[in-house]
């Protein structure tokens, strides 16, 4: 089925979100089962709008909208909406009807919807489509998560080498099951194995008699299936690609990814980086209920705790200093939290760069050099102005060069431990988005606070 045109209704505001106004209107025809009055708001609205309409409305009103649309609704908004609002929709529906939602929709957004279902309900729904399309769907299916499989497309056109470009071009005029969009024509042999592949406009600028063996590009890059689909995003921004196909571990064609599902694979892991490094389960939702956002963030909460009160433990090692000089309190949160902003500013770009393999063996020493001569120079110039301040602020001889030297000692840490955590890390084969912080951080409030108040014992003579 041909996707929608985007919506020329005026439903969004002039910041891009959906208007209040128009979701009430919505909610008003569903509480009053008025089926012709939802079909002429929401009927002819681009899937991406009608997804935003189903996390507009209240949770009991979205698969009542679903259900008074009948035939009417687009099944493609499903792949636009939060997994819970999704989940929470086919719940509602019988495997039957959303089996025939399915059918409707290109097969990597079938999966989409799929495979977030629980494996019975999969099989109740794969059981009402014909035996073609669930062995596609199931094979898909069966792939790795955040795999090149589960992300690709199983319809494409391929053809034998041995063609001309009037039969390639007569087949596409009459076969009426082709893909919604493509850009190129793939070759494979008699066992479905890759040949190469031919760009439509070589093909549409050839003449008739031309074979196809002479156009294919035969070094074609290609996917492999069970590649992770953060080396596809990678390889199609490295070389350009609109699509490129994939293959099984036999070579044969099974599919296809276009450069719109490599943006969503890409807007996917760029979320999901942020989520880590905030300490937030990549699978939360801003339709998630207060109940399970609570209970995804505690652990890290917890981590975070156990690291605090192995900071504070420094605090009490110093304790009789403390009582000696009430100023030393005072700026010794100073110092960790200047390391602590320093150290999540290195950490942001190492984690970044190792996720786009920018950061390698062959420029780590390099860039871990880089890093420790910036901590040097900003903690020199803070080493400055936090000794002036100190100095104006307690008047106390010596105590801005005891925050200053600390300063140095801290930002110095800061840059150590911001880039190479998260290389050995990486190096463990531990994620280094999610597991970084709660050391990174832990390292510079124990280095500020020991290095802070260690120099103001030693400097003041304090015991």
């Amino acid at each position: 089925m041909p996707k929608k045109k985007p919506s020329v209704t005026p439903l969004r505001g002039k910041d891009g979100a959906i208007r209040k106004q128009f979701v009430k209107q919505v909610a008003r025809a569903i509480e009053a089962a008025e089926i012709e009055t939802l079909r002429s708001l929401v009927g002819d609205l681009h899937e991406a709008d009608l997804g935003a309409v189903l996390e507009a409305l209240d949770q009991d009103q979205r698969p009542r909208l679903v259900e008074l649309l009948g035939i009417h609704f687009d099944f493609s908004a499903l792949t636009e909406v939060d997994d819970s609002v999704r989940e929470e929709i086919l719940e509602e529906m019988p495997p039957a009807q959303v089996a025939e939602g399915v059918r409707e929709l290109e097969s990597d957004d079938a999966v989409a919807i799929l495979e977030d279902l629980p494996k019975k309900e999969q099989a109740e729904i794969l059981e009402q489509l014909p035996a073609t399309e669930r062995h596609a769907l199931t094979r898909s299916l069966d792939y790795p998560e955040e795999s090149a499989g589960r992300r690709m497309q199983t319809e494409f056109i391929a053809v034998a080498p041995e063609w001309n470009v009037g039969q390639a071009i007569d087949y596409m005029r009459e076969t009426t099951e082709l893909p919604e969009h493509f850009y190129e024509l793939y070759v494979a042999d008699n066992a479905g194995r890759f040949l190469g592949a031919v760009p439509l406009d070589r093909l549409l600028r050839s003449k008739r008699p031309v074979p196809i063996s002479d156009l294919m590009e035969a070094e074609r890059r290609r996917v492999h299936a069970d590649d992770d689909q953060e080396e596809v995003a990678r390889l199609f921004q490295r070389y350009d690609l609109v699509a490129a196909p994939v293959v099984d571990a036999d070579d044969r064609l099974v599919g296809i990814i276009t450069f719109d599902d490599v943006v969503d694979m890409i807007e996917a892991e760029a979320e999901e980086d942020i989520k880590a490094l905030g300490g937030v389960t990549r699978d939360e939702e801003l339709s998630d209920s207060v109940w399970s956002i609570a209970r995804g963030r505690f652990n890290w909460l917890l981590v975070n705790l156990a690291t605090a009160f192995l900071a504070s433990s420094v605090l009490g090692v110093f304790e009789g200093q403390l009582e000696k000089m009430v100023a030393l309190a005072v700026l010794a949160p100073i110092v960790a939290s200047q390391g602590g902003n320093a150290t999540t500013q290195t950490m942001t770009v190492a984690v970044r760069a190792l996720a786009t393999q920018a950061l390698s063996d062959a420029n780590a020493r390099r860039v871990i050099i880089r890093e420790l001569l910036v901590g040097l120079l900003n903690g020199i110039a803070f080493a400055v102005i936090t000794g002036i301040a100190a100095f104006i602020w307690f008047r106390v001889p010596g105590l801005g060069v005891v925050i200053g030297l600390a300063m140095i000692c801290n930002l110095i840490a800061a840059a150590a431990g911001g880039i190479l955590i998260p290389l050995t890390l990486h190096r463990l084969r531990i994620d280094p988005a999610v597991a970084s912080s709660p050391f990174v951080t832990t390292v510079t409030d124990v280095v500020g606070f020991f290095s802070f108040l260690s120099i103001a014992t030693f400097w003041f003579g304090l015991r």
